[in-house]
């Protein structure tokens, strides 16, 4: 009954991934099971047999980063880190369902992550220049 996220982070040693609440509320420990956004400290690593897992490790490709990614270290919208996976995360997520999101589809996508540093401005500035390339 261990969770992903322990088995990821100890046993795979992908650390990218965070843990910040433990509850399922804080979204750091995001990750995609199948495509889909989850909270990594809510499941069990027995319910994932056979299925695909893609965590902020993932988002690059080769030595580029995504447009996400890219946009955070220029924004200036990661500071302490443990929110930063997962604002990841929640935002390729979003641009991949919507190319072109209102500045509140930018919100609501973001809404299930929550950063204690930032004040979310420069989180905010950086999916809007994400979406701008």
């Amino acid at each position: 009954m261990a969770r992903l996220l322990d088995v990821l982070r100890e046993q795979l040693h992908l650390t990218g991934t965070k843990e910040g609440c433990g509850e399922g509320e804080c979204g750091a420990c995001s990750v995609f099971i199948n495509g889909k956004i989850v909270n990594s400290c809510l499941v069990p690593v027995a319910q994932v047999e056979g299925a695909e897992i893609k965590t902020i490790e993932g988002i690059a490709t080769g030595n580029q980063l995504h447009a996400v990614q890219q946009a955070f270290i220029e924004c200036g919208g990661a500071q302490c880190g443990i929110c930063t996976p997962g604002m990841v995360l929640a935002a390729v997520d979003l641009l991949a369902r919507n190319a072109n999101p209102t500045d509140a589809e930018i919100r609501t996508g973001l809404a299930g992550n929550l950063c204690r540093c930032t004040g979310y401005i420069k989180i905010f500035e950086s999916v809007v220049r994400a979406c701008q390339r």
